[in-house]
């Protein structure tokens, strides 16, 4: 009788105490006002995740991995072709009429040809003699000097013109974030592009994200990927730089991936310029922990992020056969994912008998000591 007490005692009280021992912190929810999701057609978390198999067969579609292949850009090359610098305020013109220097203001040896050109004023225009105020913003040299040389006509006789600019001073791009010399360039008659400005700039600095450069122009951003146009030479990459274009190469702070679970090394993981597969991320860490992990569980964990109708999407490697890691070569990790690997079923039962024992072991011991007492004559 007293035994078949203690046999039940040892089993059915830590099943009811193991509520309320978990060790570890606890937030309880009772006294708390519990806010409802909005949406209540589905309660299941279960509704919300996507889970994919990596395979063969499938981590070609799966993986977030994209293919540069060298090819030209023809229509920047025709950009460029077809390029003429236009003039706006700021910009300094020099004008020399040929046979008439009475109307050339040279620039000596103590003036640039700057100092002595002729200045384009705000409202886009410059003062010349016998002409008088010439509208120039907006146009090219060539359209400049077949202006100024049919005005002319009116006081000289076939006047030859020429027009070109001493500063270019109007147009900028801007070139920020993780390179070398950020600041501003001028636009000017040589065409500059985008590749053009990052070398200018001294080129990217150590830690670039140079998979993710924008370019913002007229309040439209677009991503480019230099790694793309230096390493896989995909000029399709490279744009012609406008005035009011902003280059900004991102830092790679949140380049980073987590490792966690049942592997040798836990930690964080910061990408490099070229990425990480699951497999170096696996190997960074020392690999999987051979004794206690489960090698059909080594997941990815990956936040659906923008207009999602899901909360996660998580993808599924089975490396029980080790060559499945090939697979995992295949497969780049995206900046925030989460590489869990899951603990074997004989482990994770091993582990809740180990959090029972002790409480078995004090409950014999406990109700050994009551019986020795009800027994003490």
């Amino acid at each position: 009788m007293h035994f078949s007490i203690k046999f039940l005692l040892s089993f059915v009280i830590p099943i009811f105490t193991i509520g309320c021992t978990v060790p570890g912190s606890h937030l309880p929810t009772d006294a708390k006002n519990v806010v409802e999701p909005e949406n209540k057609q589905s309660n299941s978390t279960r509704d919300h995740i996507n889970l994919h198999r990596l395979t063969a067969q499938s981590v070609g579609s799966l993986s977030n991995k994209k293919l540069f292949n060298s090819q030209p850009n023809t229509s920047l090359d025709n950009e460029i072709a077809a390029y003429e610098y236009k003039i706006g305020p700021g910009d300094i013109l020099n004008v020399t009429v040929w046979d008439h220097p009475e109307l050339t203001i040279p620039a000596g040896s103590y003036r640039s040809a700057s100092e002595a050109g002729n200045w384009v004023h705000a409202d886009g225009t410059i003062f010349y003699p016998y002409i008088g105020t010439v509208h120039v913003s907006g146009m090219t040299v060539r359209e400049i000097r077949r202006d100024m040389s049919k005005k002319l006509t009116r006081v000289l006789e076939s006047p030859q013109i020429d027009v070109n600019v001493a500063a270019f001073r109007s147009q900028k791009a801007y070139i920020t974030g993780e390179i070398a010399k950020p600041g501003q360039q001028a636009i000017t008659n040589i065409p500059l592009t985008l590749l053009d400005a990052i070398n200018r700039a001294g080129g990217l600095g150590v830690n670039a994200d140079w998979r993710n450069v924008t370019l913002t122009r007229n309040g439209h951003e677009e991503t480019l990927s230099l790694y793309a146009l230096m390493q896989r030479g995909d000029l399709m990459q490279n744009r012609l730089l406008q005035a009011g274009d902003i280059v900004h190469v991102p830092r790679n702070d949140n380049q980073k991936v987590f490792v966690m679970g049942e592997v040798n090394d836990p930690k964080l993981l910061k990408m490099d310029r070229s990425g990480m597969s699951l497999t170096e991320a696996l190997s960074n860490v020392g690999g999987i922990n051979q004794l206690s992990a489960d090698a059909t569980g080594v997941f990815v964990i990956r936040s659906a992020r923008g207009n999602s109708d899901h909360l996660a999407d998580i993808f599924q490697l089975d490396i029980n056969d080790a060559s499945a890691l090939i697979i995992g070569t295949e497969f780049n990790l995206k900046p925030y994912d989460i590489v869990y690997v899951t603990a074997a079923p004989i482990v994770r039962w091993n582990r809740v008998i180990a959090q029972l024992l002790p409480t078995i072991t004090g409950f014999n011991e406990l109700t050994e000591g009551v019986l020795r007492i009800r027994n003490w004559p």
